[in-house]
C-alpha cells in the first residue's frame, strides 16, 4: 500500500513523505522536500529509520527512531525529527490537515460569559464525539467579567473587593493560561474546536502559531504585522496584543481560543487584576495609561470590522460555511453553566 503526506513546518520548509507498507509495517520510505540537510547521506539515515516501524507508530516512536539513526554530524535546516514524525503520521492517516475537514464558522452573538465558557466545553466535546464538524466561533457579550485560567488561584489573580466594586463577574474556564478582563466591546475573542488529529504529534508551543496562522494573515490585511512570542502571546513590534489558551480533551477533541485587546480600560483592569499590577509596576504607567487599545489604535478600524475581516480570512483559507448554535446546544450550555461554571466549587477550585 502506498502512502503520501505533506507538512509545511511553521516558519520552516515543506516536508513530504512517500511510504509503502505491507502487513502493518512500513517497508519503503522516502522523505523529500525543499528543506536543507547535511551531509547528503543523512537522508538515507532518516529513510532507514522509518523502515520497519509499524504503521500505528506514535509520533514519539517515529521521532526517537529518526533521532537514533541520524549520524552525529547531521544538521537539519528548516525541519527536524518532529516534522518527520508529523508528515509520516499524516501519510499514514493518523494526522489530518485543515483541508481534511469541513469547517464551520459561527458569527458573534451576545451570550452571557458563563454560557460562553460552557459552550466551549459543549462544542469541543461534540467535535470530539464526531457529532459536529470542526468549528470556529466568535464571542460577543454585554456584561463585565474576569475569566481566569483553569489552574489559576482566584485570590492571587483577582482583587475580590475591587471586582465587586466594579460589578465584575468571576468565571473560570476549562483551559489554562492567564486571566481575561472582559467588558462589552473591549476585546476580540474566538474559540476553535477541532479534532486533536489536526495537531497530532505537535507540542503545545508549535501548535499555537500553527492554529493561528490564519489570524496572522487577517491582521496583516489590516496593516498589523503580528507574530507569536512563545509560548502563547501574540505580539507586534509595538508590544503584546493578545494571548491564546488550549485544552486537549481525553476523547480526541481540542479547544483553542484567543483573546486580543481592542480597547481596554487599563485602570479598571489593573484595579481588578492583581497580576496586572505586578506586570506594570516597573513601568511607571499605572496612573498615566487610561486605555489599552492595540487593535483599535493599530488598525483604526471598528471592532465589528476587524471581526468581519477575521471571519472572511478564515472562510477563504479553509472554505468554512456559516453555522449557528441551535436550541439544544444552547440549552446544554445553560445547563452546564448552571451546574458547573456558576458554582463556587468550580470558580474557586483553586482558591
Amino acid at each position: 500500500m502506498m502512502h503520501h503526506g505533506e507538512y509545511k513546518v511553521v516558519g520552516g520548509k515543506l516536508v513530504v513523505a512517500d511510504l509503502r507498507s505491507s502487513d502493518g509495517v512500513i517497508t519503503e520510505a522516502s522523505i523529500n522536500g525543499d528543506f536543507f540537510l547535511e551531509p547528503d547521506e543523512a537522508l538515507q539515515d532518516i529513510n532507514y529509520a522509518l523502515v520497519g516501524l509499524p504503521t500505528t507508530a506514535t509520533s514519539a516512536m517515529i521521532r526517537e527512531s529518526v533521532t537514533n539513526h541520524l549520524r552525529s554530524e547531521a544538521v537539519m535546516f528548516g525541519f527536524d525529527a518532529d516534522a518527520v514524525a508529523r508528515v509520516v503520521r499524516r501519510a499514514l492517516g493518523h494526522a489530518t490537515t485543515w483541508s481534511d475537514h469541513q469547517w464551520q464558522i459561527i458569527a458573534p452573538q451576545p451570550i452571557p460569559i458563563t454560557e460562553q465558557v460552557a459552550l466551549d466545553e459543549v462544542l469541543a466535546r461534540e467535535v470530539a464525539a464526531g457529532t459536529r464538524q470542526p468549528t470556529i466561533r466568535f464571542w460577543d457579550w454585554d456584561e463585565r467579567a474576569v475569566v481566569i485560567g483553569s489552574f489559576q488561584s482566584l485570590a492571587n489573580e483577582v482583587d475580590i473587593v475591587a471586582a465587586e466594586r466594579h460589578g465584575v463577574q468571576l468565571v473560570r474556564r476549562i483551559s489554562g493560561g492567564g486571566a481575561m478582563f472582559m467588558e462589552a466591546g473591549n476585546c476580540i475573542t474566538y474559540s476553535l474546536y477541532a479534532p486533536e488529529s489536526l495537531v497530532d504529534g505537535m507540542s503545545f508551543a508549535d501548535s499555537y502559531p500553527f492554529l493561528d496562522a490564519w489570524v496572522m494573515d487577517a491582521l496583516s490585511r489590516m496593516g498589523v504585522q503580528a507574530h507569536y512570542k512563545p509560548l502563547n502571546d501574540i505580539a507586534t513590534p509595538e508590544g503584546k496584543i493578545g494571548g491564546a489558551a488550549q485544552k486537549r480533551l481525553a476523547r480526541g477533541g481540542m479547544l483553542h481560543h484567543v483573546t486580543m485587546s481592542y480597547d481596554i480600560d487599563a485602570e479598571k483592569m489593573v484595579d481588578v487584576l492583581r497580576i496586572g499590577r505586578e506586570k506594570i509596576s516597573d513601568k511607571g504607567i499605572a496612573s498615566a495609561v487610561k486605555r489599552v487599545d492595540p487593535l483599535k489604535r493599530q488598525t483604526q478600524l471598528d471592532r465589528g470590522e476587524i471581526i468581519r475581516i477575521m471571519m472572511e480570512t478564515f472562510t477563504e483559507r479553509y472554505a468554512a460555511t456559516p453555522a449557528s448554535i441551535d436550541d439544544s446546544v444552547r440549552a446544554a450550555a445553560r445547563e452546564l453553566a448552571a451546574t458547573k461554571f456558576t458554582t463556587e466549587q468550580w470558580t474557586a477550585r483553586v482558591p
